[in-house]
């Protein structure tokens, strides 16, 4: 499916958000995300299905100043 992934276009086969993310390598507790412009707690990713379309934003902290 196609996916809107931080303003990118990208093709996959992840059925859910945590599965998503484990496949982007995005790890830790600091995460914020976002599907459509609705926020999605870490506790719903492992049942949060994707859609063909969805728009997703993926926040995590930098480090440095």
């Amino acid at each position: 499916m196609k996916l809107l992934v931080n303003g990118e276009l990208l093709e996959t086969a992840e059925s859910t958000l945590s599965l998503l993310l484990h496949r982007l390598e995005y790890e830790g507790e600091w995460l914020a995300t976002a599907v459509n412009g609705e926020l999605v707690h870490a506790e719903d990713r492992q049942t949060h299905v994707l859609q063909e379309g969805d728009r997703i934003e993926i926040l995590s902290p930098m480090q440095g100043g």
